[in-house]
């Protein structure tokens, strides 16, 4: 007959609870310290709220009233090289986070006056959320974009889900440099539905890295109950179905997430990590602003009363009260100590308009217009002392020919040899002799140790290597196929695209990724694309094409010393291509920004990179053109070598762009534009742009050699541009 057998978890998985003799064991410094700092958030948030309803806060407040327990308790137990990031609403544990590492040793709560350090804090904080020079990040990332690396606060995400891979990436920068540090990711309820979170909590357990995936459960994503969100409203399931344990714990109570930190911190240190704490906590305000959730419908003014009776600014003071470790008389003290150094924040960051009571942004703390495309980018300096060489810098018996895919693999292993901060990333990278195209064979011999499998989960290791880069690694990203970058769109878009530039820069982001680009394979549409032109949309990344080994090496080496994000397109058509690398230096660069003259000629010139350079090649010998062909190498609009692109252009008077790919999605519509705007008065005739299809690549074969451009694509665009061919 059927049995059934019940099956049980051996991953820890449970609810931890505190008692009297819990408060009773903590210094009474230390519990009027975190007193202080829960009236701080509170005070502080009340303050921001009260600027909102002035406009002097552009964007939305979302305010953690109700939540101050969760993030005093948890960052008691951190030190100041522990790393935090958050969400949308996080000014409870950014704030206390910059608290910490500003409190003196010996500072204690009843009698001490914040330090000039602590007000900066504060004070900077709220610059920042105004939108205001002063801010962390010079205003420009606000309430939710939220940075200040020297306290341990990476930054925050807006996007949910999109900050667990980046503390992944912390923990696992971490892990392979020993700091013995741990991080920790708060998130909603809301985060916990999407798929970045599994992503990134399942790496996180795959390489056990010392990570607490700490989830304020709040019960409302916006609006929508946790009951509307997901079937299994016990969240702490998720830890467990991963392999992590798992601790449910009371959010309102300041000791009880001060234990279950300290379990989860023993846990990594002793049993290997990541572990996932729930929280769970209450919200009192909407969403954003300061009016309640039950004014919009979705709550219950009861259900709002229950949870405001378990406040924890009350309940905590009372058992302090209780403790006989304060008196009212001292508390309101403490209450009027915190509000003075809020009101000297507000003093320093508002001034009343002339005869009114109304408080405005002095002028002199807007940041500079002029300034906003500053930090996208960096400027390259890292590089200047590097050692720039072409081909033709070398004898011909210093040179051997060389596969493509040879001198990927060499140069990669080598510059791991140079560099033990590179660790590589990408899906099947361990196996099948260097991963499916081979690169990482070299590396893989010598270096098995940071070559990194990743599961099938494009947008979670994209952002552990993001939070790996910001934190002490040199990541090398492979993408399998151009087209899932798209799967990893956040991550590369949302997230490596904007953060140097939405927290102000001064930092770098020194990632690489390597995509493979194999339109001609038929592999079909999902498996053909190149992503060259979206990533062209986002200025915050440098693009560069290599056409042939010598490049590529040269290319590569600029990338991994780079510190800004840098694609590499690999198109798989050039794998097997033969030519010459130097036999014994594979430490030389290729600048970005410097393209490469192929063919001298004066009837035109032709803009191609990658599989495309040797057809445009083939089709001005076909066609008799008398061609000027530039390989661009560097794609990126910011970054591409206008100054010989333009020298060709003002000589030639006649442009052609030629693109192997669909036509929607190409780049050369940006770079006609450019060209427009640079040089139209020496253009005697239209710009020319070649493309495939404006369909995807399809498995047919002939449908697929229809849907890409060659050279009689090339040739028919020289007769549109009125070259006689």
């Amino acid at each position: 007959m059927t049995a059934r057998r019940l099956l049980k978890t051996r991953t820890p998985w449970f609810r931890l609870e505190v008692t009297e003799s819990d408060w009773q064991s903590e210094s009474p410094d230390d519990l009027v310290r975190w007193l202080e700092q829960i009236l701080l958030i509170r005070r502080f948030e009340e303050a921001i709220l009260d600027l909102a309803g002035q406009g002097l806060v552009h964007g939305p407040a979302h305010a953690s009233i109700g939540q101050e327990a969760g993030a005093v308790g948890a960052m008691s137990v951190l030190c100041n090289a522990d790393r935090i990031n958050g969400t949308h609403r996080a000014h409870h544990q950014v704030l206390t986070k910059l608290m910490n590492s500003a409190t003196p040793s010996g500072y204690r709560a009843p009698g001490d006056a914040f330090t000039p350090l602590m007000q900066d804090m504060v004070t900077g904080l709220m610059a920042e959320i105004m939108g205001l020079d002063p801010g962390f990040c010079r205003g420009r990332g606000g309430s939710m974009h939220m940075r200040f690396a020297g306290a341990g606060i990476p930054g925050t995400s807006a996007i949910i889900g999109g900050n667990l891979p980046h503390a992944a990436g912390y923990g696992l920068a971490d892990k392979l440099l020993g700091t013995g540090n741990i991080s920790v990711s708060f998130f909603g309820d809301g985060t916990l539905m999407a798929g970045a979170s599994y992503e990134a909590m399942n790496i996180a357990a795959l390489y056990d890295l010392p990570v607490i995936f700490f989830l304020e459960n709040n019960l409302y994503a916006v609006s929508t109950h946790v009951r509307e969100q997901t079937r299994e409203v016990c969240l702490t399931t998720r830890g467990p179905m991963l392999g992590i344990p798992a601790i449910a714990v009371d959010g309102m109570d300041l000791i009880a997430v001060r234990r279950a930190m300290q379990e989860a911190c023993r846990m990594i240190r002793e049993e290997r990590g990541p572990v996932l704490i729930e929280a769970q906590c209450y919200r009192f305000l909407h969403q954003s602003g300061p009016r309640p959730g039950s004014e919009f419908g979705y709550r219950s003014r009861e259900e709002e009363a229950e949870w405001k009776a378990r406040d924890p600014l009350t309940t905590t003071a009372s058992e302090l009260e209780r403790l006989g470790i304060l008196d009212r008389h001292q508390i309101n003290a403490l209450d009027a100590k915190v509000r003075a150094a809020i009101e000297t924040a507000v003093t320093a960051l508002t001034e009343t308009e002339p005869e009114t009571n109304r408080q405005k942004v002095p002028a002199h703390l807007w940041p500079d217009p002029s300034t906003i495309d500053e930090g996208i980018l960096g400027n390259l300096s890292e590089l200047k002392s590097e050692r720039f060489r072409e081909v033709g810098d070398y004898h011909d018996d210093e040179l051997q020919t060389t596969k493509l895919i040879t001198a990927a693999s060499d140069v990669i292993a080598h510059a791991m040899e140079r560099d033990p901060r590179i660790v590589i990333l990408g899906e099947d990278v361990h196996r099948l002799r260097g991963g499916v195209s081979g690169a990482t064979r070299g590396a893989l011999e010598r270096w098995p140790e940071r070559v990194l499998a990743m599961p099938i989960a494009e947008n979670g290791f994209v952002g552990v290597a993001l939070g790996a880069a910001l934190c002490g690694l040199r990541p090398i990203v492979e993408i399998m196929f151009g087209d899932f970058c798209l799967v990893a769109a956040d991550q590369l878009f949302n997230q490596v695209a904007k953060i140097r530039h939405m927290f102000g820069g001064g930092f770098g982001v020194p990632l690489v990724l390597r995509v493979r680009v194999s339109p001609h394979t038929g592999y079909g549409s999902q498996h053909s694309g190149d992503p060259s032109g979206f990533f062209a949309q986002f200025p915050g990344w440098r693009i560069v094409a290599p056409t042939t080994p010598f490049d590529y090496v040269g290319l590569m080496n600029s990338a991994l010393r780079c510190d800004d994000p840098v694609l590499v397109i690999e198109h798989v058509e050039l794998f097997q291509t033969e030519g010459p690398v130097p036999t014994r230096d594979l430490d030389f660069c290729v600048p970005f920004g410097k393209a490469r003259t192929v063919r001298s000629g004066s009837a035109c010139t032709i803009l191609a990179a990658a599989s495309m350079v040797d057809k445009a090649v083939q089709a001005a010998r076909e066609s008799g053109v008398d061609a000027d062909i530039i390989d661009l190498r560097t794609l990126d609009p910011l970054g591409l070598d206008w100054n010989s692109v333009e020298a060709s252009i003002r000589r030639t008077n006649r442009v052609l762009i030629a693109e192997q790919g669909m036509h929607g999605t190409s780049l050369g519509a940006k770079l006609v534009h450019e060209i427009q705007l640079r040089v139209f008065d020496y253009l005697d005739h239209e710009i020319v742009h070649v493309t495939g299809s404006r369909a995807a690549p399809v498995v047919s074969a002939p449908l697929n050699r229809a849907a890409l451009a060659g050279p009689a694509e090339i040739i028919a665009g020289l007769s549109r541009l009125g070259m006689t061919v």
